[in-house]
């Protein structure tokens, strides 16, 4: 990490203009910051005009972005019936009710997204003092309590996004990999940012994008022209 602050950073932040700049201004920048050891992801921040503390200002939700973001995610799925093979053939590494309530329960966390269907949340409620701080527990604002089991595991298992505000009206999302090219990159944040604005509360006044940033794992971040 030193290294990278010193003379690499140093390089990458030379690149970075003062000023906000449009996407395509943005991108070729951002993907100039390259890693030889691994394929960065590329993220934004969104420093928002909402006040987090009035619950119907909170943001949270999930959205599948066009090119996918790169990378698999881990799926689990609370469901009964013929649901549970749907689940496990659509990538679900686990999917049953009791069996598997038992399992997370007794500390088995080795996934990334849990997903339920409604019938069984009576159930899966139990598990809020496990999954609630890891941020795993199934929640219809989130999108992950789902009458459509197969077609929630399939998008969650190729990456879709989830997001939800901090405490000071910022919200971090990946949108892709360094390694994307610039279509597939713009098309990934034209839509999450069109989600964004989609969703903006109605009691939210001023600016709603008081600052956007991108920027990829470890480097310098270019703000950017949104309005």
């Amino acid at each position: 990490m030193g290294r990278l602050r010193g003379k690499k950073y140093k390089e990458w932040q030379a690149k970075v203009p003062a000023e906000k700049v449009p996407l395509a201004q943005a991108l070729p920048i951002i993907r100039s910051f390259k890693n030889d050891k691994w394929d960065p992801s590329v993220n934004l921040t969104f420093f928002l005009g909402i006040d987090p503390k009035q619950a119907e200002q909170a943001l949270r939700g999930a959205v599948s972005l066009p090119n996918g973001i790169g990378a698999s995610k881990k799926v689990i799925a609370f469901c009964e019936g013929e649901d549970i093979e749907k689940a496990k053939a659509a990538g679900a590494i686990e999917a049953g009710s009791d069996e598997l309530i038992k399992k997370v329960n007794g500390g088995w966390m080795d996934f990334d997204v849990a997903i339920a269907t409604p019938p069984m949340m009576k159930t899966v409620s139990r598990l809020g003092r496990v999954l609630g701080p890891q941020g795993k527990m199934p929640s219809p604002k989130a999108g992950t309590v789902v009458t459509d089991i197969a077609t929630a595991v399939k998008e969650y298992a190729a990456g879709k996004v989830e997001f939800r505000n901090d405490d000071g009206g910022n919200i971090h999302v990946v949108v892709g990999k360094a390694s994307f090219d610039e279509q597939k990159l713009t098309q990934n944040i034209e839509a999450f940012i069109g989600h964004l604005r989609r969703i903006k509360p109605p009691t939210s006044k001023g600016i709603y994008f008081k600052k956007v940033c991108i920027s990829t794992t470890m480097s310098p971040a270019v703000m950017l022209d949104v309005q």
